[in-house]
């Protein structure tokens, strides 16, 4: 019986291989194989197999050498065509053709020149089949040019301004690479603000002095001439400004000097494209190059984007400093408009480029050849597309088929050539062209129709052998037209093949896949079409596998003795048997000490470096098996003494008991170095999620070598163990073998779930991702869902990636939401997750407070209430509210400002009031208040106004005392910087000083509001008096401002006793008597020299022990009685009022504070009292010692500088220490 089997596309299963030959056993698009034993008598149309490319540039200086190949049975001739007539290679001594081959070579480099050969070629090859023709090659040699001679005038400009190097190179064939380089041959730097555009020019942004040079010099490179053709130089001098203003001076007018600026920043411009739109067209499958270069200053920065679309993420790059867009293998999708932005500081703007892709035709689908019998039917399709969309024309042999000669058993149908009950003669070479103004594409495709009975072409009689229980492959390589059928049969008497145990392959092998014993024996291949049939025989026999049935084992020997290897093998008597020793996988070394002895290795004499794996290989010519043994080496006896350490790692680790939640590890200890092992440590790594990182997976006792672990889902586990001892920790073994547990679905879900919204209409929702080793399989996804908390609706689901964020669009304005995340893999679903609640965005609130009103506490705090806005309104989460307060107008005496300057306080939450302090006494203000979200503000209420009452002054801006004489002082003073309302008046009181410093009566004296000076009559002559001066409204008084000043001395009391050098003013020394030659006077003043002397030699030593006088308790007692109370009034929370003023009322006057030239009294110097007398340039009053002690107060809290004053002691001040 046998069994026919038709020749079908099988699976071949994996890891198995098929010994496939290329045969011609389809009718659609296979070639006629090219087997020596077919050709010898099988006809076969012309192919083209090489030919040069359709745009041939050639080398001038080198013969040119078109290309064409072609293969076919008999073997083709050629011929050629230039400019579409005959080319007579014959006639052309220079030209000779490659023997049996259509290759021209045209002998330029003897005589001629390349231009006499420029033109269009195409080449025919053609047999009694057909003829094939190849592309239209256009020959054309390469041009380099030389820079047209042009002058070049030296450029000048000013710093900031753009410039343009043109470059203009010479019009190359290919076009040349263009590059700008200086005198050395050094590239010139390019950066943002200076780079070279497409076409070569050198574009600057804008110049700087460091761009001045005489040697900027373009450079075009033909690299097909390997040539470079070089520009003159260009020569760029930038000026500064100091250089321009020098120039301008030397060269301008005084009107155009002033006239002319330097240039300044300025917002950009575009150098190159011009205007604001342009086109570009590219063809499909190029590289699209747009371009937008500025100028500006500062240097502008370039941006890309593209209207109505995203730019290609894999195909867009940017050249040159983003100033050049590229889109590689650009197609019709890439058109479009793509907008360019350039922006600076000062401004930015754009130009747009609007792209159309064309294309040059492209196939879909090319023809291929077709091999048919006689009387089949079969067709030719020819299928490209482009933009415009190209036409399709078809060629017979080269001939446009409309003038071809008749066929037929064909019939043309636009793209496609329908063949039907072909014959011999019907066998040609076809051409299809597809073309449109943009190119061509020309296929040739034969039609080769063939009454070939069946050939197979394996060898007879070929012996297969196989090891038992491996795949059996048994090759029937055919060939036939029409195609053959195939038949397999077993044995002389055709026994019949089962097909579910053989698997026949389309190449007409037939696979055992299990080879057995009983499977030996002969099989026929039978190949059948209705031109004959054909046969063939192969032998299979079936061997036993070789097999080791004793291995080597392991072994320890002593230093110094003998050891042996065992390695029995057995196996197929009829295969040669080899066995070879390896140690450590390498060859045994050669050396005496090693025997082997068919199947025994002897290695004498053992040394250290003998230890290792000895492995015994045994190979036939069908497999081969290995098995390996460890020698260790140790030293002989005696023992040395014993080392303690840390365990050596274990090893053997073996997994066993495999399931999908748990294995068991099991493992050999290493040599535990005399310190028993406590504890074993396992650690495991997740090749898959976390290569690299082990991780603790649990702890057993020292006397346990196995353990049963507990497994997750979906991790590629490998296993180490460590040894630990009271010494430490050994090293980890070596990683088991990986184990990869099945795949669950996920355990836990996504935790930190949210949702926010970001926009008003949108809800954000976010989750923090589970890790790989979470996961428990591939395809990890979300299931993200969501519905309104308060609503009836179902709830949404979409399943996301492995992402961490999923946006809801479209959803109303801070609304509640119900959400929940579930892990998700491509086994199954998490259990059901938590659900949290989160808000859609929020938008600003729409209504603003209502029935805002303010409450002025004092004249510096006011109370601000309002109602709240409704919830609804709020539209967010109520973050609080703010109120805006400003001065609606400012005082008369305050200055004016060119703005409301508004302040603003918020009040968290649902605040229904607040305090608006620090405010401006007797001030007209405004305010309104906001709702406050977390989007932003809601509208504003209407505004309120209130008006602050009136407050105390601050203290006058100024005092000082003019025209002291005998009996008057004249006051001036400055209003205060702050009169917190109207000014009533204004209250002087005084008091006198005298000698030892004691305060005398104090005079009260009200001032009217509208005075700045005052003059005080009937005073003592020479005489101290302390002032004390400040304003009042009708709140109450304000701050006060001190001041000291002395009457002028009696002249004609001092007429007799002073010289006459020494006087107390104009009028004393008008009044003076010469007195200075009496013998009298000359004694007196001796008597008052030596007594003044006296008392500063008793100063001085007082000053040293730090003696003082109890001024400050006088003062005390004196203090001004109205003032005092002022002290206990304005601690109130109402003015804010410097906590300085009060304290410095009493104060004793700081070192200087005695009226200078101009009796100018400054206000921050207004709180000077006695205190500091003694120091500083007005110790001239000190020198009867009582001042300096008393008034020292500040002694100790500051340290002299260096300050005091070097001026000599008057002895008019001297005298009037005494009064």
């Amino acid at each position: 019986m046998q069994l026919k089997i038709m020749p079908k596309k099988k699976r071949l299963p994996a890891g198995r291989v098929a010994l496939i030959l290329f045969l011609c056993q389809m009718i659609s698009a296979l070639e006629v194989p090219l087997d020596p034993k077919l050709l010898e008598d099988l006809v076969q149309p012309p192919t083209i197999t090489q030919q040069s490319p359709k745009d041939y540039i050639i080398d001038p200086r080198e013969n040119i050498v078109i290309q064409c190949e072609a293969k076919g049975k008999p073997p083709p001739s050629f011929s050629w065509t230039r400019n579409g007539t005959h080319f007579d290679i014959d006639k052309d001594p220079l030209v000779t053709m490659k023997p049996g081959s259509g290759t021209l070579t045209i002998n330029i480099m003897s005589e001629g020149k390349a231009e006499t050969y420029e033109g269009v070629y195409q080449c025919t090859a053609r047999n009694e089949r057909g003829a094939a023709i190849s592309n239209n090659i256009v020959v054309r040699p390469s041009r380099s040019p030389l820079w047209t001679k042009e002058k070049l005038e030296p450029i000048t400009l000013r710093n900031g301004q753009s410039l343009v190097l043109p470059c203009r190179p010479p019009l190359g064939l290919p076009p040349p690479i263009i590059f700008w380089m200086d005198n050395s041959f050094q590239r010139l730097p390019q950066s943002e603000r200076v780079s070279q555009g497409l076409n070569g020019d050198l574009y600057f942004s804008n110049v700087l002095p460091e761009d001045t040079r005489e040697d900027y010099i373009c450079y075009a490179r033909f690299n097909h001439t390997q040539t470079i053709q070089q520009k003159q130089p260009i020569s760029v001098k930038v000026i500064s400004v100091d250089e321009l203003n020098d120039t301008i001076a030397a060269n301008l007018s005084d009107t155009e000097f002033y006239s002319a600026k330097p240039n300044r920043e300025r917002p950009p411009t575009f150098l190159t494209p011009e205007g604001n739109t342009s086109n570009k067209e590219e063809l499909r499958g190029n590289v699209l190059s747009l371009e937008c270069i500025a100028e500006g200053l500062p240097t502008p920065v370039i941006y890309w984007i593209k209207e109505d679309g995203t730019l290609p993420t894999n195909r867009t790059f940017y050249r040159n400093f983003k100033k050049t867009l590229q889109i590689i293998q650009v197609s019709e999708a890439d058109s479009g408009n793509y907008q360019c932005i350039a922006k600076n500081a000062l401004g930015a703007i754009h130009h747009t480029i609007s792209v159309t892709v064309k294309a040059a035709p492209y196939w879909i689908l090319a023809p291929q050849n077709l091999v048919l019998s006689p009387g089949e039917d079969g067709s030719l399709i020819c299928r490209a597309n482009g933009n415009p969309k190209p036409r399709i024309s078809w060629l017979s042999n080269g001939v446009p088929i409309e003038i071809a000669p008749d066929d037929p058993s064909r019939k043309i149908d636009g793209d496609t050539i329908i063949f039907s009950n072909v014959q011999e003669r019907s066998s040609a070479v076809y051409q299809c062209n597809a073309s449109n103004e943009y190119g061509y594409l020309l296929a040739n495709a034969f039609v080769n129709v063939l009454a070939e009975p069946p050939r197979i072409l394996t060898s007879a009689n070929t012996l297969y052998q196989v090891i038992a229980n491996r795949p059996a492959l048994l090759d029937c390589a055919f060939f036939g037209s029409p195609l053959p059928t195939i038949e397999w049969f077993k044995g002389a008497k055709g026994s019949a093949l089962r097909d579910d145990i053989y698997v026949l392959h389309e190449n007409g092998t037939l696979e055992i896949p299990v080879a057995q014993k009983d499977s030996t024996g002969t099989y026929t291949c039978v190949a059948r079409n209705k031109l004959g049939m054909a046969k063939n025989e192969v032998h299979l026999e079936i061997k036993d596998p070789t097999r080791i049935i004793k291995q080597p084992e392991y072994a320890v020997v002593q230093r110094g003795s003998t050891v042996s290897f065992e390695c029995k093998v057995k196996h197929d008597h009829t295969l040669t048997l080899t066995i070879t020793w390896l140690k450590d996988n390498g060859e045994l070394p050669s050396d005496g000490r090693f025997t082997v002895d068919k199947d025994h290795l002897e290695v004498a004499d053992v040394r250290d470096s003998d230890g290792g794996a000895y492995t015994c290989v045994a190979n036939t010519t069908l497999d081969m098996v290995s098995a390996s043994a460890v020698l260790s080496v140790v030293a002989p006896t005696p023992t040395p003494a014993p080392i303690y350490d840390v365990p050596n790692p274990p090893f053997d680790l073996e997994l066993t008991d495999q399931l999908d939640k748990s294995v068991q590890l099991s493992w050999t200890p290493g040599d535990d170095n005399n310190n028993p092992i406590i504890k074993f440590i396992i650690e495991y790594e997740d090749a898959m999620h976390e290569a690299g990182l082990w991780h603790h997976q649990t702890e057993v006792p020292g006397m346990q070598t196995t353990a049963q672990l507990k497994l997750s889902p979906y991790v590629n586990y490998s296993f180490r163990v460590m040894a630990v001892n009271s010494l430490g920790r050994s090293l980890p073994s070596e990683p088991s073998e990986q184990y990869l547990t099945k795949a669950a679905e996920p355990d836990t879900n996504p935790m930190a779930v949210e949702g926010l919204g970001s926009e008003p209409d949108n809800l954000v929702i976010t989750w923090k991702p589970l890790n790989g080793f979470e996961s428990n399989g591939p395809g990890l996804q979300y299931k993200v869902s969501w519905r309104q908390k308060d609503g009836d609706d179902e709830w949404a689901s979409v399943v996301v990636a492995n992402v961490s964020k999923y946006i809801v669009s479209g959803t109303p304005t801070f609304v509640p939401y119900l959400i929940k995340v579930q892990a998700l893999n491509d086994v199954g679903f998490a259990p059901e997750p938590a659900v949290v609640m989160g808000h859609s965005g929020e938008d600003l609130p729409m209504v603003a407070p209502g029935n805002v009103h303010v409450n002025v506490v004092n004249s510096t705090l006011a109370e601000v209430n309002w109602d709240p806005v409704p919830l609804k309104s709020i539209r967010g989460h109520l973050q609080g509210y703010r109120i805006y307060y400003w001065k609606a107008q400012e005082g008369s005496l305050k200055r004016n400002r060119r703005h409301i300057e508004k302040k603003i306080l918020t009040f968290q939450g649902n605040k229904t009031h607040g305090m608006l302090p620090g405010l401006e006494p007797f001030s007209h203000y405004a305010l309104n208040v906001r709702v406050v979200n977390g989007k932003g503000e809601g509208p504003a209420s209407p505004d309120r106004v209130f008006n602050t009452p009136e407050g105390v002054p601050s203290a006058p801006s100024s005092l000082k005392i003019i025209n002291p004489t005998l009996d008057s002082l004249t006051l001036e003073w400055d209003p205060p910087s702050r009169p917190n309302g109207i000014l009533t008046e204004y209250t002087l009181k005084y008091q006198p000083i005298n000698s030892t410093h004691e305060l005398g009566p104090l005079v009260d004296l009200k001032i009217p509001a509208n005075k700045t000076r005052w003059t005080l009559k009937n005073l003592n002559f020479s005489t101290r008096y302390k002032f004390y001066f400040y304003a009042q409204t009708a709140a109450g008084s304000g701050s006060q401002i001190t001041e000291e000043a002395v009457t002028t001395v009696d002249e004609g009391k001092l007429a007799g006793i002073l010289p006459p050098d020494v006087g107390a003013g104009k009028a004393m020394a008008s009044r003076q008597v010469d007195i200075a030659t009496q013998g009298w006077f000359i004694g007196l003043m001796c008597a008052v020299a030596l007594l003044i002397l006296i008392l500063l030699i008793v100063c001085f030593i007082r000053r040293n022990k730090g003696g003082k006088y109890p001024v400050k308790e006088k003062e005390d007692a004196h203090a001004d009685p109205e003032i005092q109370p002022m002290k206990e009034d304005d601690g109130t929370f109402g003015e804010y009022r410097s906590l300085e003023s009060d304290a410095e009322d009493h104060k004793p006057l700081k070192k200087g504070s005695r009226t200078p030239s101009d009796r100018t009294v400054k206000k921050e110097d207004s709180d000077d009292s006695l205190v500091d007398y003694g120091e500083g340039v007005n110790g001239q009053f000190n020198e009867d010692g009582s001042f300096i002690g008393q008034y020292s107060g500040k002694k100790e809290k500051e340290p002299a500088e260096g300050n005091e004053s070097s001026e000599a002691p008057s002895p008019v001040n001297a005298m009037n220490s005494f009064v």
